[in-house]
């Protein structure tokens, strides 16, 4: 009860600071806002947030920069909306990622705007873990169904990790290295240039640590052994720009990781270890029109995964190929254009599957018309025709218009169907495939709006949401299943306050709820809440203080309701329902810069409460620990 009392109190300190104040207001204020900010992924060619009603979040590169003791999971979880289960658990345990509380299966991941993919994995989610933080520039989530722009996996969302890419100069060098508790160390090195027709990015990372015990001793003997992670990761980002209307930029990525992992849920495994790696290359190219462009994107994921314990070694593999082609085309005066087709090829390869080494093919043609600014009216209207190798047709659509009220307020609305296909793992994995799954197909609608004061001291966004998969797939008794339907909705308030040209302070609440139906054995249908690990309410404050102009320190407190969640017994070899506590995270960071910035000395502190919490029933968390280094750039 006092931690549900806390969650709240949390939440109205944090709206109440959000709330203009008439002696502050006198002061000067940082001119910012997110109104004007550019961003891609909502209608995959630059668009400013003022001119869509679609509902996005960006991670800019000064965070990034200040997130150089974090890892790409906990950056996210920082974030309204977003939960990733494992962020705060061993460095290398596995990471679910919950958006508006679906799960990572309806989440589309993108490098620089191309989808990845593992069809080995369940659902084809892509592994956080095989991202290294210090190789994004930016990232930009993109909420609600998305599945008339980027077809399959994107009907909670779309997440795109825009990497770092050409430098300021011909040649320059950049940076950083830190030491921490549990042995942690991380490493990132790389050149960057720009000679105009010419440009590049090459890097190194290295993360490494001791790390704790995954699984949480029972006992308190203390015999359980830590569970160690190390990550290597190369980046090379080309751009060549033959002539000043075309460019093109070739890319590949490589990462590595090994970890140490546990039995399960209170099981300690000595031997366990888990291997992975994943190869991404391909290309990007544009050609500018004089009212738009021609884009073109090709990439390969080569996926490889290995876990190997007590009971054997279960290798997992698969290829994923995407190849793109789309117009965007400004038509008269305030209309645009965007039309492209989309052909994937995702293969897994395993001898032993129900289908040996199965693979299919999906074709999308998709068009979306754009008003823009029409009198204070926007409006996106799209379509995508959806062509399975496997399940044939279907068609999705969207509608989402935006308006503008007195240029300060927006309200904006967004409906939307999408479209997931079982995977080649759902269907012929070695673990509970089923030939006989049907597609999941889904409903999404979001309102809300958007208010930006008129000296842009402050800002706030409050969106409401729901949303309906049919058909929706889960792993039962017998292995996977279609159940009835998955209904979850919520709502979410968000703001920012420019105190002062030093002090900023950013803060959220989001609530989600859901449940699911499936049919008894006696045809009868039967409700349930099935939200697990995923709590209801979340609130998160961020205060940042540049002190002077070298000085800078900021705090950052996320506090998380109470969860469900299922462990398997092994006692009675029966799944158990258990409740997780909640808990309140807070994170400090602080950095010191030299050299005209060139050189950043930080300090970053995470779980400063020392809270003793669980992600996930019968796995350890971190406890407070710390992280120093520096990074620089020549």
């Amino acid at each position: 009860m006092k931690k549900e009392k806390l969650v709240w109190a949390t939440t109205l300190f944090a709206f109440g600071w959000l709330a203009p104040n008439p002696i502050i207001a006198q002061q000067d204020s940082i001119k910012t806002t997110h109104l004007n900010e550019v961003v891609i992924s909502a209608t995959k060619f630059p668009k400013s947030q003022g001119e869509t009603g679609k509902v996005l979040t960006v991670i800019d590169e000064q965070q990034l920069q200040r997130s150089v003791g974090k890892d790409l999971a906990q950056v996210l979880n920082e974030q309204v909306g977003l939960v990733i289960n494992g962020a705060g658990s061993n460095p290398g345990k596995d990471k679910s990622v919950f958006l508006r509380g679906a799960g990572s299966q309806y989440i589309l991941i993108l490098m620089d705007g191309v989808p990845v993919n593992d069809p080995s994995g369940v659902g084809g989610a892509f592994d956080l873990r095989l991202l290294s933080v210090d190789q994004v520039a930016r990232v930009e989530i993109l909420k609600g169904s998305q599945s008339t722009l980027y077809g399959s996996d994107a009907i909670a969302g779309v997440i795109n990790i825009i990497t770092k890419k050409k430098g300021d100069r011909p040649i320059g060098g950049f940076g950083s290295i830190s030491y921490g508790s549990y042995n942690t160390l991380k490493g990132n090195a790389g050149v960057a240039g720009n000679s105009g027709k010419v440009d590049y990015n090459l890097s190194y990372s290295r993360f490494q640590t001791d790390g704790i015990s995954e699984a949480t001793d029972e006992s308190g003997t203390g015999n359980f052994d830590k569970d160690g992670f190390d990550q290597n990761a190369f980046q090379l980002n080309l751009g060549i720009s033959p002539t000043q209307k075309l460019s093109v930029r070739p890319f590949v990525r490589y990462t590595d990781f090994n970890g140490q992992y546990d039995g399960g849920a209170f099981s300690d495994d000595k031997t366990a270890l888990y291997t992975a790696s994943v190869l991404n290359y391909g290309l990007t190219g544009q050609y500018t029109l004089r009212k738009g462009a021609i884009n073109l994107q090709y990439g390969r994921n080569e996926t490889e995964r290995t876990f190997e314990s007590a009971f054997g070694n279960y290798p997992y593999k698969g290829n994923f190929d995407h190849a793109e082609v789309f117009v965007n085309h400004d038509l008269k005066n305030n209309f645009q254009l965007l039309a492209g087709i989309n052909f994937q090829n995702l293969n897994m390869e395993d001898e032993n599957a129900v289908k040996k080494n199965p693979s299919l093919t999906i074709t999308s043609p998709y068009a979306s018309f754009f008003v823009k600014n029409l009198n204070g009216f926007s409006a996106e209207v799209g379509g995508r025709y959806n062509h399975h190798a496997v399940y044939g047709s279907t068609f999705t659509y969207s509608i989402n218009p935006s308006f503008w009220i007195n240029k300060r307020m927006k309200l904006f609305a967004n409906y939307s169907t999408g479209f997931k296909a079982p995977t080649l793992n759902e269907l012929y994995g070695q673990f509970g495939a089923n030939e006989q799954l049907q597609p999941q197909e889904s409903k999404s609608t979001e309102g809300g709006m958007a208010f930006f004061s008129k000296d842009n001291q402050y800002e706030m966004r409050a969106t409401v949401f729901s949303r309906i998969i049919d058909q929706v797939i889960v792993y039962g008794n017998t292995g996977f299943v279609n159940l009835n339907k998955q209904d979850d909705y919520g709502f979410e308030l968000e703001g920012t306050w420019n105190v002062t040209d030093q002090l900023s302070i950013t803060a959220y609440y989001a609530f989600v709820d859901g449940e699911v139906t499936a049919k008894t054995p006696t045809g009868a249908d039967t409700t349930y809440s099935n939200l697990l690990r995923r709590p209801k309410n979340s609130v998160g404050i961020h205060v940042g203080y540049q002190i002077n102009k070298a000085f800078f320190v900021s705090a950052n407190l996320k506090t998380f309701d109470q969860r469900s969640d299922l462990f398997f017994d092994l006692n009675n070899f029966t799944n158990q329902s258990v409740s997780l506590a909640a808990y309140q995270l807070l994170d400090v960071y602080a950095e010191y810069k030299l050299m005209d910035g060139k050189l950043r000395l930080f300090v970053d502190a995470k779980n400063v409460l020392n809270q003793r919490y669980s992600e996930i029933h019968g796995y350890n968390t971190m406890p407070f620990n710390v992280n120093t280094g520096l990074s620089f750039s020549l």
